[in-house]
């Protein structure tokens, strides 16, 4: 995870900047880079134009920065990125250019009274982009991940290198990795097998039975105290149901530590 991107402007300032500082605690950790990309909007491309263009991004850029003296750098290098447009275009577009190896983002920040964890871009961000996405709560201080829970409904992992985020936590933390199947009524027998590189991951492996995801999960979060819960999202999976719509309600799912979503499959 040498190259992390976290959105400026998705939730209140100081919330935002808590987000980046976490960012920044494990870029120091991982040995990686951390973007701060705040979208801007060109105007049409004619006569004098460009020029104007040039200094909204400039300006863009000069707003990123002026956040960023409010942090720690802690010696990593964080780099301003204003991007141009909307940021689910730009950030696709950025990634084909400069491998983001991850995305941090943060629930909904409206409040106990919010119904929802995602909101419409947070959402389509992890239901849309090919990057492996970290959910970070509000004001949430980085720790060592020392504890990760992995929840899974099948154990086959089909999408190359989707595993690669974890194997560099479990190298750069010397994680313990407790694998948790979760059986719900469509459970298939085919779901029981391990694929190999996970199996060799995992420290644990527990199964459950479960009416619902969230109900399997809530049940051993409580039980094991992880510092990170690990998911996937596939197009028939453990969490399918709750990328069908770009938001998440709470009712359907929240996770009160950092939360990442990885792709399991093609």
């Amino acid at each position: 995870m040498k190259n992390i991107l976290v959105p400026l402007g998705l939730s209140e300032n100081s919330i935002t900047l808590a987000r980046v500082q976490y960012a920044i605690d494990l870029a120091k950790e991982l040995g990686g880079t951390v973007y701060a990309a705040q979208v801007f909007k060109e105007l049409p491309r004619s006569g004098s134009l460009p020029t104007v263009n040039k200094t909204l991004k400039e300006i863009t850029a000069s707003s990123i920065e002026e956040q960023l003296s409010q942090l720690d750098k802690k010696g990593v290098e964080v780099i301003a990125l204003p991007l141009e447009g909307d940021l689910l275009e730009a950030i696709p577009k950025f990634n084909l250019e400069n491998a983001i190896s991850l995305l941090i983002l943060g629930p909904e920040s409206g409040g106990i009274k919010d119904p929802y964890f995602l909101g419409e871009t947070s959402g389509s961000l992890v239901k849309k982009t090919e990057i492996p996405v970290l959910i970070v709560p509000e004001n949430y201080k980085f720790t060592p991940i020392k504890k990760v829970l992995m929840a899974v409904k099948s154990g086959s992992i089909k999408k190359k290198n989707a595993l690669l985020p974890v194997k560099e936590i479990l190298s750069t933390f010397g994680s313990e990795i407790k694998l948790l199947q979760v059986k719900t009524a469509d459970f298939l027998s085919e779901d029981t097998e391990i694929q190999k590189d996970l199996r060799a991951m995992i420290t644990s492996h527990q199964s459950s039975e479960n009416a619902t995801l969230f109900q399997g999960v809530l049940e051993h979060l409580n039980e094991n105290h992880p510092d990170l819960l690990c998911v996937f999202r596939r197009k028939r999976g453990f969490f399918a149901k709750l990328w069908e719509e770009n938001t998440v309600l709470k009712k359907d799912f929240e996770s009160r530590i950092p939360l990442l979503v990885l792709r399991g499959s093609d």
